[in-house]
């Protein structure tokens, strides 16, 4: 039986091919989320009982407060297939000084989520036609409460809202949501219409 030799040329070439090919560093895959696809936008009136009136996502459905605490007209816009809701409360306003307290309470509240947001964006809203106003607050990185925003005539209403989420907050996996509910948001302030208070 014939015995075979190892080729030092060959053997040398090996060890070359396998120090060049060796040069790039390993990348692992990034994470990867789940595509949500979200429905084409359209929008109803709501028909609660309440001293405001707005329009919101046929998607969506309303819910009022029942939680410890809850005050009339305290409702939940809830969006059933994100696990999302927009908490609204509502406060009359019967002094200038109790409008002034709401709204320190309101950047108070928006301003909570400093140590997990990345930045608070301010989105000013002025209607000229009937005098609202209000501020719409995008809160990013890993808030609990991506958006925020109050809606105000400056005289008898002040409604503010927070989007929340039942999952622990994640700003790469929930941004398409929030962008899609942000335009939810925006409509709900636009539309929002004020009316007497119901005793």
């Amino acid at each position: 039986m014939k015995r075979m030799r190892s080729n030092p040329v060959f053997l040398f070439l090996l060890f070359v091919l396998l120090l060049t090919s060796c040069r790039e560093e390993y990348t692992p895959k990034p994470y990867g989320y789940f595509r949500i696809d979200l429905p084409e936008k359209s929008y109803t009136l709501m028909e609660e009982p309440l001293p405001y009136r707005s329009a919101i996502a046929t998607e969506a459905r309303v819910v009022h407060d029942t939680s410890p605490g809850a005050e009339p007209y305290w409702i939940d816009i809830v969006y059933p297939d994100y696990k999302a809701a927009i908490n609204i409360s509502y406060k009359e306003i019967v002094s200038d000084t109790s409008l002034e307290v709401f709204l320190q309470d309101n950047h108070r509240l928006v301003y909570a989520h400093t140590g997990k947001a990345e930045a608070i964006n301010e989105w000013p809203l002025i209607r000229k036609e009937d005098p609202v106003l209000g501020i719409l607050y995008l809160i990013e990185g890993n808030a609990a409460s991506p958006a925020q925003f109050f809606v105000t005539d400056s005289v008898r209403h002040f409604l503010r809202g927070s989007l929340y989420f039942e999952s622990r907050p994640n700003k790469d996996s929930l941004a398409p949501v929030v962008e899609y509910l942000k335009q939810d948001i925006i409509e709900l302030m636009e539309t929002v219409r004020f009316e007497k208070v119901k005793k």
